[in-house]
């Protein structure tokens, strides 16, 4: 009885390559060179390779090549031959046509993946983030794509004025993504500095553009707003005071914002990440805050920042009709841990 090959390239996942003797060594150099646990490894299965390669930043060029080669005896992989390679992003045409939407946090991370899948399917995207130069470089990733980018701080009311003012005054959907971390202090070492700074983004934020863009779904009588919260909104282990009760603030805004405006066809909902390759990490860290939260090891699988923006545009489309003061849970079952 013969077998076939396992053929792989960096395109599979990472649990692929952990499964082939010799795909697992090369992880397992990988990973020392980086300094990553086994159980890091482990919540990183289902990402592809080259996602990782691509997050480190400083990966030599045709390394990936390099490693395809290594890993399939020296022969480069047919294409068609490939094996484990997951979940992909699959674009439905025309799902936002005619759809003003306005995205924050669209330079980077899942901010990025959420306003490139909804210009890809047919929306005009309002891209706000702090970054000029990082916007429009995503715009000229999507030439054919209608974007406008607008650089701003959602914590400053008069950039809020700047971004209702680009939407030309008809917003049909917003996506409030725009988020920081906090240090991981728990409530006796936490500073009023740092509860400042998290609420300013991501509580007062969320709640300036909403208020801004609520009285235009008002008048039309339509509208969906996605808040993102967080696995911190869902539990205690996830992060520090700060982050853990802005995030939980995130909920009580959407389910209030959902109850109030129902009357008007508005839908408001969340969606609560787990594990995601952004690269979004606190610098300076709280040690006893830290080595608490490393208590907690839930194993759930890592996701890339398309997974989550399926979900969320999926909530912000008219395929989430029915649904409205919703958290969806995309953290690969974390929530369930």
């Amino acid at each position: 009885m013969t077998t076939t090959p396992v053929v792989l390239s960096t395109e599979s996942s990472i649990g692929a390559w952990l499964d082939h003797p010799a795909g697992s060594q090369i992880i397992a150099g990988i990973a020392a060179q980086a300094g990553m646990d086994d159980s890091a490894i482990r919540i990183m299965r289902n990402i592809p390779l080259i996602r990782l390669l691509s997050a480190s930043g400083n990966a030599p060029e045709g390394l990936a090549r390099t490693l395809e080669m290594q890993v399939n005896g020296g022969v480069a992989p047919d294409p068609a031959a490939v094996t484990g390679i997951g979940w992909r992003e699959r674009i439905a045409p025309s799902r936002f046509d005619g759809q003003t939407v306005i995205v924050t946090g669209a330079a980077s991370g899942i901010g990025r993946a959420v306003a490139s899948r909804i210009a890809r399917e047919g929306g005009r995207v309002i891209a706000v983030d702090l970054s000029q130069e990082r916007l429009d470089g995503f715009a000229a990733s999507l030439p054919e794509a209608n974007i406008v980018p607008v650089a701003g701080d959602v914590t400053q009311q008069s950039d809020v004025d700047t971004v209702i003012a680009a939407s030309g005054g008809h917003v049909d959907a917003l996506a409030n993504v725009a988020g920081i971390v906090d240090d991981f202090s728990p409530i006796h070492e936490v500073s009023d500095a740092m509860l400042e700074r998290v609420f300013n983004v991501n509580v007062f934020g969320v709640i300036r553009l909403t208020r801004a863009v609520m009285p235009l779904m008002i008048a039309a009588r339509r509208g969906s707003i996605v808040n993102i919260a967080s696995e911190a909104a869902l539990r205690g282990s996830s992060a520090g005071l700060a982050y853990t009760a802005s995030k939980s603030a995130v909920l009580g805004i959407t389910r209030s914002s959902a109850y109030m405006y129902e009357q008007f066809g508005i839908r408001v909902n969340s969606v609560a990440p787990g594990g995601t390759l952004t690269g979004m990490r606190p610098g300076n860290t709280s040690e006893f805050g830290r080595a608490r939260i490393n208590e907690h090891v839930a194993d759930a699988p890592m996701a890339v920042p398309e997974a989550l923006a399926a979900s969320i545009t999926f909530l912000l489309s008219d395929d989430g009709v029915n649904i409205s003061g919703a958290l969806l849970a995309s953290d690969g079952g974390e929530s369930a841990f």
